[in-house]
């Protein structure tokens, strides 16, 4: 189990995005990187709660369904967000979701192992895939990114609505390490360490 954080705000692409989705003019002090895994457009900053799981293939955890695996991962976070809201938790089963204009953002439609508390998005998740295993990623941010679309050179109407999510602040979790303890347990064993991504 891996906790990171990024020091600056930073968008970070999905593997396979074009750079075009964006005005690069707009960027300023706002880093840009891409991840492995697929999916759209994230925007990160320090304090967001970013948690990667690398599961081994050789692990009992490991599943060659690509949705099992993401669900798993949903399923320990609901089981800990239980703990903190009287909300409804819920983890995405199905397929993607969602306005097809909209994917080029990750929080703007539901997707295998998403975690969802009331109706709102609470903790995006993406995978990448090899031969040796698979890293599962997640992010519940500390506030709202509907400013993300500031970044984007054409922004599809009703883009900005479509990105209500929740976040820490909005579910009023003030303990972040206590939600990190849980989670090792809900998810162990595992090795554990700490990521900074410096731009």
């Amino acid at each position: 189990m891996i906790t990171a954080h990024v020091t600056r705000a930073t968008l970070v692409l999905g593997a396979n995005q074009s750079p075009s989705v964006l005005d690069v003019s707009k960027l300023g002090a706002t880093s840009l990187r891409r991840r492995r895994g697929g999916g759209g457009l994230v925007l990160l900053r320090p304090n967001d709660l970013w948690i990667d799981w690398w599961i081994p293939a050789n692990d009992p955890r490991w599943s060659s369904d690509v949705h099992v695996s993401s669900i798993r991962a949903g399923e320990w976070w609901a089981g800990v967000l239980r703990h903190y809201t009287s909300e409804t938790v819920s983890v995405h089963a199905g397929a993607l979701e969602g306005n097809p204009a909209f994917r080029m953002v990750c929080f703007a439609g539901r997707g295998p192992g998403e975690v969802f508390v009331g109706r709102r998005k609470a903790v995006g998740l993406t995978q990448w895939r090899v031969r040796e295993g698979v890293l599962l990623s997640t992010v519940l941010h500390l506030q709202p990114t509907n400013d993300v679309v500031e970044y984007l050179a054409s922004v599809p109407e009703g883009l900005s609505d479509a990105l209500d999510h929740q976040g820490l602040d909005s579910l009023h979790l003030s303990a972040p390490q206590e939600m990190l303890a849980r989670l090792r347990l809900a998810s162990s064993p595992w090795r554990f360490r700490t990521t900074e991504i410096v731009p």
